[in-house]
């Protein structure tokens, strides 16, 4: 981290980043927690998953896809940050976090999510998020995976 950064808002951020994967996270005797993962969002925020074509979805109708695939063909899901970037500035912020998702316990795969953030009544929230998904053709940048903020 760099001389001059706004700590708190990076630590802030980070935690929401931390929280929103944490809540995804499942196995066959726990359950994701879609009200936590919702709360860090502003009402009507877009997200757009690594599926193409790409289309929007709100953050109720992706908890409810998530929920489906839970128990049917996710028996367990675990996401988790490996690296992020935040850029800052004044009550906007963007941050780019590489995670890791292991699926099943034994499928790991790696991707890169983007966040547009607004801080609003003192608490950072996520405005629109979209995603993508490591391939051997497009290896995640090893300048993404540590911890950097920039102002």
């Amino acid at each position: 981290m760099e001389a001059g950064t706004h700590l708190d808002d990076v630590r802030a951020i980070e935690a929401v980043i931390a929280r929103q994967f944490a809540s995804l996270s499942w196995t066959p005797g726990t359950s994701a927690d879609g009200d936590r993962f919702a709360a860090d969002f502003f009402p009507e925020a877009s997200l757009y998953p690594a599926a193409r074509p790409a289309g929007r979805q709100t953050v109720e109708s992706f908890i409810e896809r998530m929920k489906g695939l839970a128990g049917a063909k996710l028996r367990s899901f675990e996401e988790r940050v490996l690296g992020t970037r935040i850029h800052i500035f004044g009550n906007v912020a963007v941050a780019v976090a590489v995670c890791e998702m292991t699926e099943n316990g034994v499928d790991v795969h790696r991707g890169v999510e983007m966040l547009l953030l607004v801080k609003n009544e003192g608490a950072w929230q996520i405005a629109s998020q979209a995603w993508d998904r490591e391939s051997p053709s497009r290896p995640i940048p090893e300048r993404l995976l540590d911890r950097t903020t920039e102002e």
